[in-house]
């Protein structure tokens, strides 16, 4: 896809709003931003973990510091669909995002086989270090939403992103799924982030103020993985209960 960077700093802020925040804000955003000419996209995500989750785990606990990697498409893939492997760094608030492209298939070969990519660059070579530094590193959840997208009419560097019907699953970690798994939010709702070089402008912060919009934490991979373990221990719960009962009827 024509446009993409492959280098990116930027503070993103996030916020989660209702229906009605949500269209409130859109009609107060028409002098300000647009829908980019992109419209409505499908954006699939597999993210990268240790066998223990050692990337996520940490995430949770809000370091100064965090990093993750995933592959991702827009749209389901083919097997010479573009894909974006990237790094993703988060310090001190600021994000930091570094990624290299190629063919779904070639990512995947990449990634799980350690087949050499075609052109290999510092970007490359930062990735097979992440890989190598975490031991076991492999596919674990994949996160899939659709986002409209705006860019600022008159300031270049500010954008805004809208995301809905996010998922997630932890079986079928192949992109050419789609958009399929468990709902993270709640009907209505829309995930924003905003993402900006620098401050936010005041214009923008007496919108959001008087629709009151407040900024919140969010992470669509660590929701994924926080309602993935409440399953797991109340799969193991129902399990342990019907042993018990087991014992006890014999």
């Amino acid at each position: 896809m024509a446009g993409f960077k492959d280098v990116f700093e930027r503070i993103e802020l996030k916020f989660l709003l209702d229906e009605m925040q949500y269209r409130a804000l859109m009609k107060r955003l028409e002098p300000i931003a647009k829908v980019d000419s992109y419209g409505q996209t499908s954006i699939l995500n597999i993210y990268f973990d240790t066998p223990d989750f050692q990337l996520i785990e940490k995430s949770l606990e809000k370091p100064v510091y965090k990093e993750k990697l995933r592959l991702r498409t827009y749209g389901i893939p083919e097997d010479d669909t573009n894909a974006f492997i990237e790094i993703k760094k988060k310090y001190k608030g600021v994000v930091y995002k570094r990624r290299i492209s190629m063919g779904y298939e070639d990512a995947l070969y990449y990634l799980l086989e350690g087949k050499e990519p075609e052109k290999p660059s510092q970007i490359s070579h930062e990735i097979d270090y992440f890989m190598q530094y975490y031991k076991g590193i492999k596919p674990a959840m994949a996160i899939s939403y659709d986002r409209i997208a705006m860019a600022g009419i008159n300031d270049p560097d500010l954008r805004i992103t809208f995301d809905t019907n996010i998922r997630w699953r932890r079986d079928n970690l192949s992109l050419k799924y789609g958009n399929t798994g468990k709902d993270i939010l709640l009907p209505g709702q829309h995930l924003m982030e905003l993402k900006i070089a620098g401050a936010m402008t005041m214009e923008m912060a007496h919108i959001l103020d008087e629709l009151n919009i407040r900024q919140t934490s969010f992470s669509k991979y660590g929701r994924g993985y926080t309602n993935y373990m409440t399953e797991l221990i109340e799969r193991n719960k129902k399990k342990n209960a019907s042993i018990q009962q087991f014992r006890e009827a014999v």
